[in-house]
């Protein structure tokens, strides 16, 4: 049995290490190698790791299912979630060119710097630092995701690593391929629990008034982008662009981005390889992956969550970290915890 230890330094979270996760065989019999990278082994950090796992009883639903189930539909999601598809539907009898071009590129910004790069690998694992007002940039990108605020994502998100597939994993993929993909949130999470929650899995952003902020904002912030998009419309092509813009870069662009997201809890817990025997049932997925610029390769992640690049191999093309990379470049993120550092904190 491995040591595990878990510490706070003020707002950053600090290391954790076990013992290295053994390497997979992959499907074509070739061992991947775990030194093929520079320096030393890498040692991996699970944070949280000082919790008492317990296994969820297959072919039952999870304790984390039955309490969100009995609590009753949480109906502002419910709606939220409902019109953004509808918005998509709607989107198909709007189609112009300018709007598919606007709605690919705000998928990039929104979903892949602000979900990817933003709420998932600065804010969640902490993979690098910058300045306060990048750190801000990032989040409220994130928070034009529509995946809720940063606090609230970011909680969610390392609960799951403390559970991963287990009892207590919001979205366990064990409880269905529906639950893990969209249907966990869309249960009442509210109340007391909700606090506790927030209190205890995201402590460091709760003292970021920033982010308290973006969090009251979320939804006034998504309604004045909807009309900067429907103005900018308007501008360039008069009312039937202005409902195109509206329909393909909030709506559709929406739901498209929540899917993107969505699939990394559900489908690369299912189908896809692994490199590493992690303890959960992670996946490298390339097709996820190719939508969620790097978050498919899901076992490296799992296996090494403050890494700041996902992908273990010169095929595993993670286009988030490369727009980690070229912050770094211009003195905008420092101690980035990449392959050279081998995982440290440095």
């Amino acid at each position: 049995m491995t040591s595990r230890t878990r510490t706070w330094k003020g707002n950053q979270m600090a290391t954790i290490s076990e013992a290295p996760p053994v390497k997979k065989q992959s499907t074509s019999g070739s061992e991947h190698d775990s030194r093929n990278f520079n320096g030393p082994p890498l040692k991996p950090e699970l944070e949280f790791a000082s919790i008492v796992k317990r296994k969820q009883r297959p072919g039952e639903p999870s304790a984390e299912r039955r309490r969100r189930v009995e609590q009753g539909l949480s109906w502002p999601i419910v709606l939220w979630v409902s019109l953004i598809h509808v918005g998509l539907v709607a989107a198909i009898f709007a189609f112009t060119w300018q709007a598919l071009v606007l709605t690919i590129f705000l998928h990039w910004l929104t979903g892949g710097m602000g979900i990817c790069l933003g709420y998932h690998r600065l804010l969640s694992h902490g993979s690098f630092r910058t300045h306060r007002l990048v750190r801000l940039f990032f989040a409220t990108l994130g928070g034009l995701a529509g995946e809720g605020s940063a606090v609230e994502w970011a909680a969610n998100h390392r609960r799951h690593h403390a559970y991963s597939d287990l009892e207590g994993d919001p979205h366990s993929p064990l409880d269905g391929p529906l639950w893990s993909h969209m249907g966990w949130f869309t249960w009442s999470d509210g109340g007391e629990a909700h606090t506790k929650k927030l209190q205890r899995w995201a402590p460091d952003l709760l003292k970021d008034p920033a982010m308290i902020l973006l969090d009251r904002l979320f939804m006034p912030i998504n309604f004045c982008f909807g009309v900067i998009l429907g103005s900018l419309g308007f501008w360039l092509g008069g009312w039937p662009m202005t409902v195109s813009f509206v329909l393909w870069g909030m709506f559709a662009r929406l739901a498209l981005v929540m899917h993107s997201t969505w699939l990394i809890n559900s489908a690369t817990h299912i189908w896809g390889y692994r490199n590493y025997a992690t303890s959960d049932d992670s996946r490298n997925n390339w097709w996820v992956a190719l939508f969620t610029y790097g978050e498919g390769w899901h076992n490296n992640h799992h296996a090494y969550p403050r890494m700041a690049k996902n992908g273990h191999h010169w095929w595993e093309i993670d286009t988030t970290f490369w727009v980690i990379r070229l912050l770094q470049s211009c003195g905008l993120a420092w101690k980035v915890v990449d392959y050279k550092q081998r995982g440290k904190d440095t």
